[in-house]
Formats: C-alpha cells, sequence, structure tokens
C-alpha cells in the first residue's frame, strides 16, 4: 500500500496485483461514521462475476433518456441484463417494442401486458397484438457514474 501526500491531504494508491479484475477492499465502506483504516483487506474483484450469474444469456446496454429516473435508472447510466430470467410482473425489462429498444418496468394483470415508465411525463403502454413486441432481458444491476 503506498499513499502520496498533498499538502494537508494523503491519497491511497493500492500496489498492482497481477492477475484478473480491479482491485477490492472486502468491508463496507461506512456511509455513516469513519471505519477504521486498518480494517480493508485488499483483494481483486471482477465485476462480471459478482454481478453476472449466467455470462451466455447476459449483456450490458447504455440508458438512454428519463422515462425510468424513478427506478434510479438515468440516462447513460450501464445496465445489466439477464436473457435466462423469466418476465414477470414489477420486474424492470429491456424490451424491443415496434422497431425500438426500450426499459420499462412490466405490469402483467389478467393476460395483459403494461410497459410502465417511472416518471410521469412518460405515458404507459398497453401491449396489444398490434406491437412488434419481444422481452429481451431482465435488468439485475445498474452502474452508474458520479462524477
Amino acid at each position: 500500500m503506498k499513499t502520496k501526500s498533498a499538502g494537508s491531504l494523503t491519497f491511497f494508491f493500492p500496489e498492482a496485483i497481477e492477475g484478473g479484475g480491479t482491485n477490492f477492499f472486502d468491508t463496507g465502506i461506512s456511509a455513516g461514521f469513519p471505519s477504521p483504516a486498518e480494517d480493508f483487506k485488499e483483494q481483486r474483484l471482477s465485476l462480471d462475476d459478482e454481478l453476472v450469474k449466467n455470462k451466455e444469456a447476459t449483456f450490458y446496454a447504455k440508458v438512454s433518456g428519463q422515462s425510468m429516473i424513478g427506478a434510479g435508472l438515468d440516462d447513460n447510466d450501464l445496465l445489466v441484463i439477464d436473457r435466462s430470467l423469466e418476465p414477470a410482473n414489477n420486474k424492470i425489462a429491456v424490451c424491443f417494442l415496434d422497431g425500438e429498444f426500450t426499459v420499462k418496468r412490466l405490469r402483467v394483470s389478467n393476460d395483459e401486458v403494461w410497459l410502465q415508465p417511472e416518471n410521469p411525463n412518460y405515458p404507459i403502454i398497453k401491449i396489444t397484438e398490434d406491437n412488434n413486441f419481444v422481452i429481451w432481458g431482465i435488468v439485475t444491476n445498474v452502474i452508474k457514474k458520479v462524477y
């Protein structure tokens, strides 16, 4: 472990570890009171290992738009989507609808399917036999930029 001081600030620089993945500190990062630094145990972490349960059926896609902001899906977020999961009521799904991809919450009731946005500025979409509609997968995780 290396540290570098800049004025009154000290920055931590983890040492490079051979192998796949990224540095991972096996402890919870406190969002309340700080945790003692000696609690950190440095390991390697692969996000695929953490976020992907079925590698053959999982893909990533970026969100474009604001229709799902109430569910925490913002423009340019990266979605982890699993095609092996069963679509079900209340799941967030990536769907192909009439020539375009969209991400919405599934509402299934009495053999009817609705795509519900999580932003009141967007309409709920009722799926009918006239629609060209395919559920491509279920969203399992979202990766966000915070800067």
